[in-house]
């Protein structure tokens, strides 16, 4: 017996195991080794369909996400410019306002200016006709001092009525 040239019978019983063990694992462990290769084939498989809609997920969520974003600029930049609009608005108001304001104070002070110049011509009218009349006393005493010249006033001054009511 040597080494390298096995006997026959050995032979044999090592085909026939051999045998054996080839039949046991095509009858039972390959299939249990293919259904579990197609196990993992269909999860591989169904991870990457489910990382697929993920990723479209994902892109849909981003082009949500960005469409909000502008929505919510838009949306801003139509606040600012009514704000700008109502400023501007409240600032017309307020310079309208302002300016009849204005307006009236200084109606009401042309009105108390010619109220005071009326009341200032009143008094110097007074004045001037209680000037008149005292010069007037003077002038009567020292020319109604003779009978004459009283006579001579009286008539003239009937005569000047007398023109007055024609």
């Amino acid at each position: 017996m040597s080494l390298l040239t096995p006997e026959t019978g050995l032979l044999f019983w090592m085909l026939l195991s051999f045998g054996i063990v080839v039949f046991i694992l095509v009858k039972f462990g390959f299939p249990a080794i293919l259904q579990m290769i197609e196990k993992r084939k269909s999860y591989i498989e169904e991870s990457l369909l489910e990382a697929e809609k993920a990723r479209q997920e994902l892109a849909n969520v981003k082009q949500e996400s960005k469409k909000i974003l502008d929505e919510a600029y838009q949306a801003q930049e139509k606040i600012m410019r009514e704000a700008a609009q109502l400023k501007e608005s409240l600032l017309e108001d307020a310079k309208e306002k302002a300016s009849l304001e204005a307006q009236k104070i200084l109606n009401e002070a042309k009105n108390q200016i010619q109220n005071e110049k009326e009341a200032a011509l009143q008094d110097i009218r007074r004045q001037v006709a209680d000037m008149s009349v005292a010069i007037s006393e003077k002038l009567l005493r020292t020319n109604l001092s003779n009978k004459e010249e009283q006579m001579h006033i009286i008539n003239r001054l009937i005569d000047e009525m007398n023109i007055h009511k024609s």
